[in-house]
């Protein structure tokens, strides 16, 4: 399901875009900084600080997630089914070793989303010739503009 680009992208930048579905059916997307892949078919959260994304879960468990490399404007889009596994459950430690985050002691639940579609992101750019060195050159040199007081290496 997964594959070698896409769990790369969430090892490296496990910040991802969580799409729920409210009880009154609205449309509801949340930043999630913990991602990790637990195998080709499975991706999982730690819930610090979500009662919102959980509470929706709780009622559909369908979830979508995005994650795009910002420089150069690739991703992927994962859709699956959500289990929510608290602290104090069976697995929870097991799960919790595998988010490898500073932030474990905050964790108050594990949401495991079993993927049953993954599918690649790209910017048109590169539907108009754009290749993906071009790419990342000019967004290293937007954010540099933007962050202009950091230190870049070359």
């Amino acid at each position: 399901m997964l594959t070698h680009e896409m769990k790369r992208l969430i090892g490296e930048q496990p910040l991802g875009f969580l799409a729920t579905v409210t009880t009154d059916g609205r449309p509801s997307v949340s930043p999630k900084g913990t991602f990790t892949v637990l195998d080709d078919a499975t991706i999982a959260f730690g819930e610090i600080r979500s009662p919102g994304s959980i509470r929706n879960l709780q009622t559909n468990p369908q979830a979508e997630a995005n994650f795009v490399d910002v420089f150069t404007r690739k991703g992927c889009r994962i859709s699956g089914t959500a289990q929510i596994v608290a602290r104090g459950e069976a697995e929870f430690d097991a799960l919790l070793a595998r988010l490898n985050t500073a932030l474990a002691p905050r964790i108050r639940a594990i949401v495991v989303i079993a993927v049953t579609k993954a599918s690649p992101l790209s910017s048109p750019s590169y539907d108009d010739g754009a290749s993906e060195e071009s790419l990342r050159k000019a967004w290293t040199a937007r954010f540099r503009t933007l962050q202009p007081g950091e230190k870049w290496a070359e």
